[in-house]
């Protein structure tokens, strides 16, 4: 348990050491319009062994007829049965200022009762955005890196053989408007919100450029004023700001996850003085029933059955422990690990802690 506690603590420290160094600006922030794109299309895995939908799904079925109609044939639904076939769902991400013929990964998940995709072939399928305009195709071999085999007495499997990937399986069909373009003015938005990180971005772009440029409506967002020397170069001014930095703010909080007994601590958190101490208390209870019976031959007495109940009770015997005010996470962490207390004995202690109103940051339990 030493060692488990070691391993928070180096994480609690490499957490709070990397907040001490500035960052560039294009790290926390993003400009306004420039983002990232969901699609998503309806499809089908085609050459699986056997391992794609089975009759009763009735989804992959529909979509061949349809398929094959498109391509000239004619058939009905009742004449086709296929293990071979999966029905999927494909997923990709549209990058900002992508271009006709770029190529992007694709997921395919399986849709309906298929055991594994793993072989498979995906049949061109159209990726469509929220406004239901197709901004790419997908197809290719799809990659899962696992498995899936068995018989009715045993069965094997590595990984996850429903969902799978198409590198490099989509084209772009077609490209999103530029959300620069003609634009005076920019927004740059904060990937956390903060009022303090968003005036040491004002200042150090102001000061970059010697002007005005920069302010701040709130405590997400940066208001940008291209200078006239940049006039229609406003990449080169987006290059020039973006790698200035700044040292971010942030708010003081403690993470716990009760689950996994993962705590993560904020450089800034204090706490006010209080005394914290922490023990168990086990009580066992042990029933031993002994049979009593008469000596051989006896021709009284008969036999009975006499309870025997063990108790044991054991307190542990913890040391109480002051926290002084001001006291740092180091502190914090120190003095808790003296009382030799495991991950989720700390949760425990400093959500007592928090509600006593000492623990001066904001408690997160996810």
């Amino acid at each position: 348990m030493k060692i488990i506690n070691s391993i928070i603590i180096c994480a609690m420290l490499l957490c709070f050491t990397t907040g001490a160094h500035a960052i560039r600006i294009k790290d926390i922030a993003s400009f306004e319009g420039v983002r990232d794109n969901q699609l998503v299309g309806y499809g089908l895995v085609v050459g699986l062994n056997g391992t794609g939908d089975s009759d009763q799904t009735r989804i992959q079925i529909q979509s061949v007829v349809n398929m094959l109609e498109r391509m000239g044939v004619t058939t009905s639904v009742n004449d086709i049965k296929v293990k071979n076939v999966a029905a999927v769902m494909v997923t990709a991400t549209l990058p900002p200022f992508a271009k006709q013929g770029n190529r992007l990964d694709v997921l395919v998940s399986s849709l309906g009762d298929a055991k594994s995709i793993a072989g498979g072939t995906l049949i061109m399928t159209p990726l469509k955005g929220a406004d239901n305009q197709v901004y790419a195709v997908a197809q290719g071999s799809v990659l899962t890196n696992s498995f899936a085999f068995g018989g009715q007495g045993a069965t094997a499997q590595k990984n996850h053989p429903t969902a799978g990937r198409v590198a490099s399986g989509a084209l772009v069909e077609r490209e999103l408007p530029n959300a620069l373009t003609g634009k005076s003015v920019l927004h740059l938005n904060l990937d956390t919100s903060d009022f303090t990180t968003a005036s040491r971005i004002v200042t150090a772009i102001n000061g970059k450029f010697n002007a005005t440029v920069a302010t701040s409506r709130d405590s997400g967002s940066v208001t940008l004023t291209i200078p006239e020397s940049y006039n229609d170069r406003t990449v080169e001014f987006i290059a020039a700001l973006e790698s200035l930095e700044v040292k971010p703010d942030v708010q003081a909080k403690v993470v716990l996850n009760e689950r996994t007994g993962t705590i993560v601590m904020g450089e800034n958190v204090r706490i006010s003085t209080v005394a914290v101490t922490h023990g168990n208390l086990s009580l066992v209870i042990k029933e031993t029933p002994q049979v009593s019976q008469p000596a051989p031959f006896s021709k009284t007495g008969k036999t009975v059955v006499v309870p025997r109940t063990d108790l044991k009770v054991e307190e542990e015997n913890r040391r109480l422990m002051v926290m002084q005010e001001g006291a740092s996470i180091g502190d914090v962490v120190r003095a808790l690990n003296l009382l030799g207390v495991t991950p989720r004995d700390l949760i425990s202690i400093l959500q007592a802690v928090k509600a006593a109103g000492a623990l001066q940051a904001e408690l997160s339990i996810i």
